[in-house]
């Protein structure tokens, strides 16, 4: 059974809210979808379609990466290194990230 995609409302949501999380304010940009003409900011609804559009072709993509099985090797090894998190210079950084 194939997975219900998320509407324009639920991706809205999703994507305000991760942006708040980064401190970034959609609601500071024009609204609607033409440019501010003394700023050049784009409009709010434009940079909403613009990432809704980003999330559906990319998510699907990066949901399916499996890093490939090394030659000689068993497949359900690279399934498991595949959700390795990657390696950091200074990985004491990340660790209020893994909690």
């Amino acid at each position: 059974m194939a997975a219900t995609p998320p509407t324009d409302a639920e991706l809205d949501i999703m994507i305000r809210a991760r942006l708040a999380s980064l401190g970034i304010d959609l609601d500071q940009l024009p609204p609607g979808t033409t440019a501010d003409p003394e700023t050049g900011s784009p409009g709010r609804d434009s940079v909403l379609a613009s990432l809704r559009s980003f999330v559906r072709g990319s998510v699907t993509t990066l949901a399916a990466f499996q890093m490939p099985a090394p030659a000689g090797s068993d497949p359900a090894h690279a399934a498991a290194l595949s959700q390795q998190p990657a390696p950091m210079l200074y990985p004491s950084i990340s660790t209020e990230w893994r909690r």
